[in-house]
């Protein structure tokens, strides 16, 4: 060990930061400041998506008790609230639509969406929701501007209101490029309130994806105190040690 290795280590982790940071970026999506740490975010989002969601779209590796635990809910809460299908609290969520009648009305089965936030992220998650709009040309009457041609309708239409698309202008016979979407017939909710609705739903559906992270962060404080105290020690040790070596 030499006296230069403590400070060329740490410039070595502040230089890896800024990658880290861009590799969480989310893509150049907006980002959702969805937090799993925010547990009454949680809880929103839970409610919101087992009202909204649920009925079509599966947590399979997600349980009802597990979700209660997490969440600060009784399981009398949680089974008031959270379970429509009348399974035990043990079980995990399933949908109680018939799979030949789901793809009869949407042509495929509904996916199960335990880990759609660890394959597409949080921030995609929240422009999804926000980015439906009409479209007569498709069979439910819904599109997406970030996921064209998606078969999902848009349950949230009445909390959002209705969009609709505004194109560019088209050169040469091209098709015209979709730009914008605009409020077109306004929901329940203003543009901040619905943020927030996605906000809550991105954050309940990462927490699903990753239940251990909202303890592992709460750990993470502790072993960061842990090694501050220890690289301080060895710090210590270090100046002990090259103190008569000259």
């Amino acid at each position: 060990m030499t006296k230069r290795s403590l400070p060329t280590f740490f410039s070595l982790l502040l230089a890896l930061l800024p990658v880290v940071a861009v590799a969480n970026a989310g893509g150049g999506l907006e980002p959702s400041y969805a937090d799993i740490g925010n547990r009454a975010s949680l809880q929103r989002g839970a409610a919101l998506y087992m009202n909204y969601c649920s009925g079509c779209h599966s947590l399979q590796y997600q349980r009802y008790s597990r979700m209660a635990e997490d969440l600060g809910l009784s399981e009398d809460q949680m089974m008031a609230s959270l379970n429509f299908t009348g399974t035990k609290a043990g079980e995990t969520i399933k949908v109680a639509m018939d799979p030949g009648d789901a793809e009869a009305w949407f042509a495929k089965t509904p996916p199960d969406l335990s880990l759609v936030a660890r394959s597409r992220g949080a921030d995609w998650i929240f422009a999804y929701l926000k980015s439906f709009y009409i479209d007569e040309t498709r069979p439910l009457g819904w599109n997406n501007k970030l996921f064209p041609g998606a078969s999902m309708p848009n349950v949230l239409w009445e909390l959002q209101g209705i969009q609709r698309p505004v194109y560019g202008h088209a050169e040469h016979g091209a098709q015209p490029h979709l730009e914008s979407l605009e409020l077109a017939s306004p929901g329940s909710l203003d543009a901040e309130q619905f943020d927030r609705v996605a906000r809550d739903i991105s954050a309940f559906l990462l927490y699903v994806g990753e239940p251990a992270a909202m303890k592992r962060e709460s750990v993470g404080v502790w072993v960061i105190l842990f090694l501050a105290f220890f690289t301080f020690v060895a710090w210590l040790l270090k100046k002990e040690f090259w103190r008569d070596v000259h």
